[in-house]
Order: C-alpha cells, then sequence, then structure tokens
C-alpha cells in the first residue's frame, strides 16, 4: 500500500470516528513514573475487546530484580471492567523500559505484535549484545509483525498501523478510531520530539514521520509513550491533538524545515546520556519481552558491552 493511500484510510477513519462515537475507543493510560512510560489499554465499548499498547515491566537495575506491580494494575483494570485483550501491542522495541507483554500474555491472553522491521532491530542488537546462533532474528518471538497501512480490529473498532521510522528503524503509530498512538515519535508539544541516535535511528526519517503523522486530520487524538515534564510544567500529560503539534511543538510545529529539524535533533543527541535501562531493555525486548536463556546455572543474564555503544 502507498503511503498516500494508507493516511488516506487512516484519515477516513479518524473522520468517521469523529462523525460516530460508537467508533471511537475508550482508553485508560497507566503512568509508569520510574520510566516515564504510559501503558495504554484501548477497547470497543460495544464488545469490550481490548489491546494493551507498550506495557511495562518493572526492573530494579542495582540488583537485576524483576516484577509486575505495573502491570498488575493493568491486569485489575482488564478484569474489573470484564475487558478481552485480543492484542498487545508495542509500538517499537524499547530502550527505557522493559516489555510486560509475556507476563500480560501469559495472564490474559492476545497477540504479540510489532512491526516487521523489528528484524533490522534484531539484527542489528543481536550483533552488538552477541546474541550468537541461538538467538533468531526474524521476528518469531512475536505472533504478528504489522506492515505499513495494514488494518486490524478491536472488536467492531477499525485500525490502521503506519510505519514511522526514525526514532528506531522499526517504530510504528497505531490509529484506533480516533486516536493515534504514535509510541516515541513525538512528546508533548513543549517538550518536542524523540532522540534520533540510536543504532539505526535517523533525525530525516523522524521529520518526515512526524509530518507524517502530522498530516492526519487536525482533531486526532495523539497519545504518547512518555512524557517528562518539561521546565515550567507541573503536572504529567501524555495527550494532544494533531492540531496542537502542529501549532505548538518546540521542535517539528509548522514552518520547521527538514534541514533545521535535522541540525537541531543532532546537536540535541550529542548532548544526551544513553537512557538507564537501555541495555536490559533492548537485549529483553528483541526477545518479545522475553529474558534471555538461562544459563547451566538456571540463571538469566543481562550482557553490557564495553565501550561498544
Amino acid at each position: 500500500m502507498s503511503t498516500d493511500q494508507a493516511l488516506a484510510n487512516a484519515s477516513q477513519q479518524i473522520d468517521r470516528a469523529r462523525s460516530d462515537k460508537g467508533k471511537r475507543p475508550t482508553i485508560a493510560g497507566f503512568f509508569d513514573e520510574a520510566t516515564n512510560t504510559i501503558t495504554y489499554v484501548v477497547h470497543d465499548p460495544a464488545t469490550n475487546e481490548a489491546a494493551i499498547i507498550d506495557s511495562v515491566m518493572d526492573y530494579a537495575p542495582n540488583s537485576g530484580r524483576t516484577s509486575f506491580g505495573s502491570a498488575d494494575l493493568v491486569i485489575e483494570y482488564v478484569e474489573t471492567n470484564n475487558l478481552k485483550v485480543t492484542w498487545l501491542i508495542e509500538t517499537h522495541a524499547h530502550a527505557d523500559h522493559i516489555s510486560a507483554a509475556p507476563y500480560l500474555q501469559e495472564e490474559l491472553g492476545g497477540k504479540l505484535a510489532i512491526g516487521k522491521d523489528i528484524i533490522r532491530v534484531q539484527e542489528v542488537f543481536g550483533k552488538l549484545f552477541n546474541a550468537g546462533t541461538d538467538f533468531e532474528r526474524d521476528g518469531s518471538q512475536f505472533d504478528h509483525l504489522f506492515t505499513d497501512g495494514e488494518t486490524f480490529r478491536i472488536g467492531e473498532l477499525e485500525g490502521i498501523a503506519l510505519h514511522v521510522p526514525g526514532h528506531t528503524p522499526a517504530d510504528m503509530a497505531f490509529i484506533v478510531g480516533d486516536a493515534a498512538f504514535v509510541g516515541d515519535t513525538i512528546f508533548m508539544p513543549d517538550f518536542g520530539t524523540a532522540r534520533a541516535d540510536f543504532p539505526g535511528g535517523d533525525a530525516r526519517e523522524l521529520y518526515q514521520s512526524i509530518r507524517r503523522l502530522l498530516s492526519l486530520p487536525d482533531e486526532t487524538r495523539l497519545f504518547l509513550c512518555h512524557d517528562y515534564k518539561a521546565p515550567g510544567r507541573d503536572d504529567y500529560a501524555w495527550e494532544t491533538t494533531v492540531k496542537q503539534q502542529r501549532e505548538e511543538n518546540v521542535h517539528v510545529k509548522d514552518g520547521v524545515t527538514e534541514d533545521e529539524f535535522v541540525a537541531m535533533r543532532t546537536s540535541r543527541d550529542k548532548t544526551l546520556d544513553m537512557p538507564t535501562l537501555i541495555m536490559p531493555s533492548v537485549q529483553v525486548n528483541i526477545r518479545g519481552g522475553r529474558l534471555p536463556e538461562p544459563e547451566e546455572n538456571g540463571v538469566s543474564y543481562i550482557k553490557i558491552p564495553v565501550n561498544a555503544v
């Protein structure tokens, strides 16, 4: 499907949802302050079918211990509202938190899905972490790999997947009814946009992906994967609109050229430290949220490449 056709289909879907409340999803956001991540439960009020987007497994970097307090809040919400989970969706292989998708799948069911370019990410990081021949680099750790423009359903709700690379090669945005879940492409207007300096990232691709998203109808609700409270703002926030982003985003509002954005993003990224959890997060998330296979002593290990990143 061409980019223009995918966008046209997404825009038509959003317009239908705007005119028919029955085509709009019910959305609950769960903010994890330790990683500044928002997990979403998106459900169809007509059928109670639901998707969970970008879940979080709790991880203590000082001890290597894992727990599921954040995910259990999601489970409680799903069970309290009698929802049936049909999708567990990752917008990309996160570098700042570990997915809880396998745990949620065991408890709630649903298909685990990500964009098809996860294969490119697996190849890059499989080499970086010397994962060996036992680590499959074909996306088989996931139940479904979305392609650009692919349609899907959550109950009676329409959904469209859009490929939005730049932050990583595999980033996807998911349009459900009149809402877009945009992962790490863009943040609240006062904070700007995602970095593009991870392996496989590209500032020029990121600009093009963001402008693609911002060509959706003005009223499209955008739900973000992170918020860090920009200076001068006291509260966390993670919902905005296409119109607000086009008018106010400090990095990429209307009038900012591609070259200007690339120069800004490249310069800014050089000042940023790597995320605290990048080493455990990437190693686990390219495996679909599963820890590396235990070694002969029964313990799983996270590798730390020295002087390689």
